[in-house]
C-alpha cells in the first residue's frame, strides 16, 4: 500500500508513469477502471479547487465519493481526527483524501489506516498532487523539454504549501527556482532569492504567482496596516502585461487568485497565463494518481 503524503513519495520514474497514465485521461471521459471503489474525502479547510477536483477524477474513473462534512461530523462533538479516520477506516474505503490546517497530520494518520491516504494539503507543509499537476503543465507545455528552465515562484512563500512541494519536485525534473518575495514572506533556503522581480523577470521562462495567504498569517496587522501592504504589495508583485511585455514566459498561479492583487484581469486572459489549463490538467493528474494508488482488477 502507498500513500501520497509529500512529492518524495513517488520516485521519479514513478511521476513520469503519473504523467503517461494523465495524457491518457486529458480527454477526461468517463471510463470504469474504478468501478466499486470507494473513496472518502476529508477536508478540515474551504476548497472548491482542490475538493472538486478530486471528486470530478474519482467519478470520472466509476468510483463512489463520499464527503464528510466535517461541520456536522464527530469531531464537531470533540472526537479526535485520528479516531475519527480509524472509524472510516474499519468501514473499508478504498483510499481517504485529507486537508488539514495541522502540518503533518496526514502523514500522523497512516498507521490508523489500511488505505492510501492523500493529502490534500496540510498547513504550510505540503500539497503533493498541486506540485504534480504544475509540473505537468509545463513539461507539456515544453514538449518535455524543461531542464534547465528557470521558474520564480512569487509571493507569500513562506506560508504556501504550494511553494512547499514545488520546490522540492521540480528541481528533481531539472527546473531552476527562483525565489520571489518580500522580506516577511521571504523564507531561508538553498535557491536564489531576490525582492525585485524586475531584476530577475529577463531570465524566466515560467513565472508562479502564489496568493498572499492571509488566514496562516500569525501575526494579524490593523486595517490600516493591511491596506498599505496590499497596495506595495500591488505595487511590486502584481503580475501585469506590463512587467511581461512580449518576453514567452509561461503564467502560472494555483488558485483562487485574488484578482488584480495576484495578477491582473488583462493577464489572465493573456494566452501566456495557463491558469485554467491547470485546472483542467489537475482532473486528469488526479485521475492518475488515483488509479496507481487504488489496486483494481486489469481486463486480461
Amino acid at each position: 500500500m502507498k500513500h501520497l503524503i509529500t512529492p518524495n513519495d513517488l520516485t521519479n520514474d514513478e511521476v513520469l508513469e503519473i504523467f503517461e497514465d494523465a495524457r491518457l485521461f486529458q480527454d477526461l471521459e468517463t471510463n470504469s477502471l474504478l468501478s466499486g471503489k470507494i473513496i472518502v474525502t476529508l477536508f478540515f479547510e474551504s476548497s472548491t479547487r482542490t475538493r472538486s477536483s478530486f471528486e470530478i477524477a474519482a467519478k470520472r474513473l466509476g468510483a463512489n465519493v463520499v464527503n464528510l462534512e466535517v461541520h456536522t461530523s464527530s469531531t464537531s462533538k470533540g472526537e479526535t481526527v485520528e479516531d475519527t479516520v480509524a472509524n472510516l477506516n474499519a468501514m473499508k474505503p478504498d483510499a481517504i483524501i485529507i486537508r488539514h490546517k495541522d502540518c503533518g497530520l496526514p502523514e500522523s494518520l497512516k498507521s490508523y489506516v489500511s488505505c492510501p491516504i492523500i493529502n490534500a494539503g496540510d498547513g504550510k507543509n505540503a500539497h503533493p498532487t498541486q506540485a504534480l499537476l504544475d509540473l505537468f503543465t509545463m513539461n507539456e507545455h515544453f514538449d518535455g523539454e524543461i531542464n534547465g528552465k528557470k521558474i520564480a515562484i512569487v509571493g507569500d512563500i513562506v506560508n504556501s504549501r504550494v511553494a512547499t512541494s514545488n520546490l522540492e519536485l521540480l528541481p528533481r525534473f531539472g527546473l531552476i527556482p527562483i525565489l520571489v518575495a518580500p522580506e516577511r514572506f521571504k523564507v531561508t533556503s538553498k535557491f536564489k532569492t531576490v525582492t525585485d522581480l524586475t531584476s530577475v523577470i529577463d531570465e524566466l521562462d515560467i513565472l508562479m504567482s502564489l496568493r498572499v495567504q492571509h488566514e496562516r498569517h500569525e501575526v494579524i496587522e490593523s486595517k490600516e496596516v493591511q491596506e498599505e501592504q496590499k497596495q506595495e504589495y500591488i505595487k511590486n508583485y502584481c503580475i501585469t502585461k506590463e512587467l511581461f511585455g512580449n518576453r514567452e514566459i509561461l503564467l502560472l498561479h494555483p488558485g483562487p487568485v485574488n484578482r488584480n492583487i495576484d495578477i491582473t484581469d488583462e493577464m489572465l486572459l493573456d494566452p501566456r497565463s495557463k491558469v485554467l489549463k491547470q485546472v483542467e490538467n489537475g482532473v486528469a493528474v488526479r485521475m492518475a494518481i488515483l488509479k496507481k494508488l487504488i489496486p483494481f482488477k486489469r481486463e486480461i
